[in-house]
């Protein structure tokens, strides 16, 4: 692998126009295979897909029985929600004068068909305590969604002309949110990571072409991604993981290899000989931690949940084109600036010029580190333990949901609108449909609507229709709490495993029941995932350190990393602790996609970072270093290189954190505390503590293990053993 890609890296930079010439047409392909897919009506939005449940298998049961139920899209409808003040009703004479004034200035509304009268006698909708009523406003065809948001807007200015002794909330929304679009924090970040690619490497040029690299690569994913959904249907949220995670490895991709590029230099490396050696040695490192990365990726699509499936596919699309620009345009860009990678003062000196010093030698506040947590590693281990527990404590309190009802924002005036209702009215806005089938059902159904009147939890039970064979009937339970409430999901399990009535089998279905089965399906699928992401890790991490403690002590150390980003994630959105600075809705249960999602994208990341770290102390060791000088001597090397990596990764991020999109900011902020904790905690506090600790004994493996597992050159050792065919051979061959 270390030779292949070597060649592949000299070839490029002996032909620069055409590798650069290259990439143009692709991105000039993609795009214009985007511009005209969307020039002829493009292929839409794909509808949400879900794994099949018993929901979704009654649904289907309820579609056979009654052909009737449920065709059709729903009609767009929003809600006006009338509350008296204090001690007064929404009868009395001045609040349904002003209702009936506001309800007759609705009907004129923008796309509104026809408005409810909550004060009809013949068809109320008042509470019982009068306290409160709802208006229904049902709307027409509304296409555009420059149509939607004015129609909104319409209704949202009608609700704040209401008079100060009567309040008025709009519940429902016509628009769905889709991707957010780019705002400060991302360019904030893009900034941030500039300047720690301009102190890292001492030039403007290469953290500049840094920087242009990933974004280029990033331009080519995303185009990509935009040009497939051009012509196959997918979700509005599908480029959100792969813009922040095509843009974070890009960086550090690009880092790890050019930092390479500029060892080699610094040992006495001609250019082209610089170039082939970085792009074998760093660029192994590079691929086996992008494959890493893809395949958590692509892993998701075991969940079976369109849009999730859809997100890691698009993020490893990104992954794959920066590990390609990395291997083919990046040796251009090195060929091309030769030594102006390099501080000004170097850049002039003749090629060939050995400029290099031991890292060890030097102060530095990372070679001091590394010599501290060497020296005293038990107690390394037990601050970076707690530090990490205790950032992950609130995960214990982690609650998600596959969907929140009443709009994305807790502050709303939708939300607002939903809770009264909620309040006054049970969950009529999230019913339980329940299918009753047996022999003659329709002669059972009184004991069967008593039997659940009286199960905990049920407001009331609304009669329905028995088919034509009068075995089926339909029936709908008005819960007491809204769908995302123990007790409504407490409900379901009674009405599905204590019900018991001779010859009668109750099913429930609805959209509230389906959305509590996924969310305990994607609750179990976390579990199988990560089970396997932790065999993954420690196949993967065995055969590359040929080690059997080492991949045990890795896995161990993401493990936490990723409660540490749950712990985050739950003290942020779902407490509220950092509502002032982050833009996004707090408040709700954790989506119930955002651990799979976590899981993945830190199981690829905090590979890498092993591998980038340990690979170096390995290499030391490989050397005949004893176990601390190793680990010291290693430390120093990539310490550096990981830590501006970790840093223009979590600031990145968290310029995506910055959004006003929930599913967005949650996903970047998770990755923030993930990243932090991984990087600055696992890698530069444990791993070094625990191998110190274990000496010898991290590198042991049986020799009958050791004959069979391949050898993966990771460092590029083999072009130690033959540099000639790095420097001398011309062209691209296997190896």
């Amino acid at each position: 692998m270390s030779i292949f890609l070597s060649r592949l890296g000299r070839l490029c930079s002996r032909h620069r126009l055409i590798v650069l010439g290259a990439w143009l047409l692709i991105f000039a392909v993609l795009t214009g295979a985007m511009v005209a897919g969307k020039a002829n009506g493009g292929a839409g939005t794909a509808a949400q897909s879900v794994s099949e449940t018993e929901a979704s298998r009654t649904l289907d049961r309820v579609k056979q029985e009654f052909p009737s139920t449920g065709s059709g899209e729903p009609a767009k409808a929003l809600q006006l929600v009338f509350q008296s003040a204090e001690g007064q009703a929404v009868t009395d004479p001045a609040n349904a004068d002003a209702i009936n004034r506001l309800i007759n200035r609705a009907a004129e509304l923008p796309g509104v068909k026809r408005v409810s009268d909550p004060l009809d006698p013949s068809r109320p909708y008042v509470s019982a305590d009068k306290s409160l009523a709802v208006a229904t406003l049902t709307y027409g065809d509304l296409n555009s969604v420059d149509e939607k948001e004015g129609d909104y807007q319409a209704a949202l200015d009608l609700k704040n002309q209401a008079p100060d002794h009567l309040r008025v909330e709009l519940g429902g929304n016509l628009v769905d949110p889709g991707a957010p679009a780019p705002g400060p924090g991302e360019i904030v970040g893009v900034l941030v990571a500039f300047v720690v690619l301009l102190l890292t490497f001492g030039s403007l040029v290469a953290a500049g072409f840094n920087l242009l690299l990933a974004a280029f690569g990033v331009g080519v994913g995303l185009v990509g991604v935009l040009a497939y959904g051009a012509f196959n249907p997918v979700g509005d949220t599908v480029i959100i993981l792969a813009a922040m995670l095509g843009l974070a490895v890009g960086i550090d991709y690009s880092l790890f290899i050019l930092s390479r590029f500029r060892t080699e230099l610094r040992d006495g490396k001609t250019v082209q000989e610089a170039v082939s050696r970085a792009t074998g040695t760093a660029g192994t490192a590079v691929v086996f931690a992008g494959l890493t990365v893809i395949i958590a990726l692509v892993g998701l699509s075991v969940v079976k949940i369109s849009f999730i499936t859809e997100m890691g596919m698009a993020a490893a699309f990104a992954v794959l084109i920066a590990v390609l620009i990395a291997l083919t345009l990046l040796p251009v860009v090195m060929r091309t600036l030769g030594r102006r990678v390099l501080p000004r003062h170097e850049r002039k000196l003749p090629e060939g010029t050995v400029t290099s010093k031991d890292p060890v030698s030097g102060k530095s506040f990372l070679n001091s580190w590394s010599k501290v947590v060497v020296k005293r590693p038990l107690m390394a281990i037990v601050a970076g333990v707690i530090m990490l527990v205790v950032v992950a404590l609130p995960a214990l309190d982690l609650k998600t949901a596959f969907n929140v009802p009443g709009g994305v924002d807790p502050a709303s005036t939708e939300r607002a609108a939903y809770n009264l209702i909620l309040d006054e009215f049970g969950g009529t806005q999230s019913p339980i449909v329940i299918l009753a089938e047996g022999a003659n059902v329709d002669t059972k159904l009184p004991a069967v609507e008593q039997d659940l009147a009286n199960l905990a939890g049920v407001q009331r039970v609304i009669p329905g229709k028995v088919n034509a064979s009068g075995n089926a009937a339909l029936l709908t339970v008005i819960p007491k709490t809204g769908p995302i409430d123990d007790l409504t999901k407490e409900l379901v399990t009674s009405i599905r495993k204590d019900y018991d009535t001779p010859g009668v089998t109750l099913s429930a279905t609805g959209e509230a029941v389906i959305y509590i089965d996924q969310d305990a399906q994607l609750n179990l699928a976390l579990i199988q995932y990560l089970a396997v992401i932790v065999v993954l890790s420690l196949v993967l991490l065995t055969i590359i350190f040929r080690s059997l403690l080492i991949p045990i002590v890795a896995t161990l150390g993401f493990l936490l990393s990723v409660a540490a980003s749950f712990g985050g994630s739950v003290a942020v959105f779902q407490w509220g602790w950092l509502d002032p600075i982050i833009a996004a809705p707090q408040g709700d249960p954790m989506l119930s996609m955002l651990p799979i999602l976590l899981v993945g994208v830190l199981f690829g990341l905090a590979m890498d970072y092993q591998v980038f770290l340990v690979s170096r102390i390995q290499e030391m060791h490989s050397k005949g270093m004893n176990p601390k000088e190793a680990i010291v001597q290693g430390f120093t090397r990539s310490a550096p290189v990981l830590v501006a990596a970790g840093t223009i990764m979590a600031v990145v991020f968290a310029g995506f954190a910055s959004s006003t999109m929930a599913v967005a900011a949650s996903i970047a902020f998770g990755l923030v505390v993930g990243v932090v904790a991984d990087v600055f905690v696992v890698r530069l506090i444990l791993m070094p503590a625990v191998l110190s600790l274990l000496g010898k004994a991290a590198w042991w493996m049986p020799k009958w293990m050791d004959r069979i597992i391949p050898n993966i050159d990771i460092e590029g050792h083999s072009l130690d053993k033959a540099p000639e065919i790095v420097e001398r051979e011309p062209g691209l061959v296997n190896s």
